[in-house]
């Protein structure tokens, strides 16, 4: 069985920007409140933290700094994906040099390559660190998908260990677990899709939904894998109309909107991202709670 880097839900943490660069100092306090509220790993400098639109020094800050108040408590991932596969090495390399228990590494995009060229890819990268890593699949956003016997070669690499899956097809991914096995880890990267994803061996989310509220989504995996699952049933079912608030713009504009309003400081999203509509916005505050 390949490494398990965290069951349960993992906070895709966004990115608190100020007119300088990165708000240390809300960073800091949104982690603080995440580790309090049980959540079970944090991924910063993924898609929800806006890391296209992030130098590579700032993303170097929010890792060092992630590690610094996570101290041991939750393990940390960074996203280090890029269309560049030199890039992405070199960003791999600095995140497990900074200490990262894990990568999160998407697939390329806008040059997309072929199922081929992704294993070489992945294969490259894997090659030039011994940390675990994490396939993102993200279909929507990068125009390309990691086919089910792709995956299947790639989790032959030792150090490729887990897959978050965005595609939102679940036959694929029921697919991915009956070539892969414990070879190669499920998380769900849909928050709609959690509760479903783990009935077919997932272990866990990587969440936006978390990120407002880190203990439910904990609670709801957690229900599922203590055979509760009427009630992790109930807390996916219940938890739809926030999910889809979160998503009716480009994620991260909505969590941004929505943690601001709850007693964060997130600042804008970064251009070209901007802020929520307004009809948008008034709907996702009626459903804070």
């Amino acid at each position: 069985m390949k490494k398990i880097l965290f069951k349960g839900a993992g906070s895709a943490i966004p990115t608190p920007f100020n007119e300088t660069g990165i708000n240390i100092k809300e960073l800091k306090k949104f982690l603080e409140f995440q580790i309090e509220n049980k959540i079970d790993a944090l991924i910063v400098c993924g898609t929800t933290g806006e890391s296209s639109s992030m130098t590579k020094d700032e993303k170097i800050q929010v890792i060092k700094y992630t590690l610094e108040v996570s101290n041991g408590k939750v393990p940390i991932i960074a996203g280090t994906g890029s269309n560049n596969t030199k890039e992405a090495i070199e960003m791999s390399r600095i995140a497990e040099d900074l200490g990262v228990d894990g990568v999160l590494v998407v697939t390329p995009y806008y040059n997309k390559t072929t199922q081929l060229g992704l294993i070489e890819h992945y294969k490259a990268i894997a090659n030039n660190i011994k940390i675990p890593i994490i396939l993102y699949n993200v279909p929507s956003r990068t125009g390309i998908n990691i086919e089910p016997e792709t995956c299947l070669e790639l989790s032959k690499i030792e150090n490729i260990v887990a897959i978050k899956e965005a595609s939102g097809n679940l036959s694929q991914i029921a697919r991915i677990a009956n070539l892969c096995g414990n070879n190669l880890h499920i998380y769900s990267g849909n928050d709609d899709q959690s509760i479903p994803i783990c009935s077919l061996g997932g272990l866990g989310v990587i969440s936006v939904l978390s990120n407002i509220k880190p203990k439910y989504t904990h609670d709801m995996i957690y229900d599922f894998f203590n055979d509760n699952i009427d009630e992790a049933r109930k807390k996916q079912i219940d938890s739809i109309p926030l999910i889809n608030s979160l998503f009716s713009e480009v994620n991260p504009i909505p969590i941004k909107a929505a943690l601001n309003k709850i007693g964060f400081n997130f600042g804008s999203p970064r251009m070209p991202l901007i802020e929520i509509t307004e009809k948008n916005k008034n709907t996702l505050f009626s459903l804070l709670n």
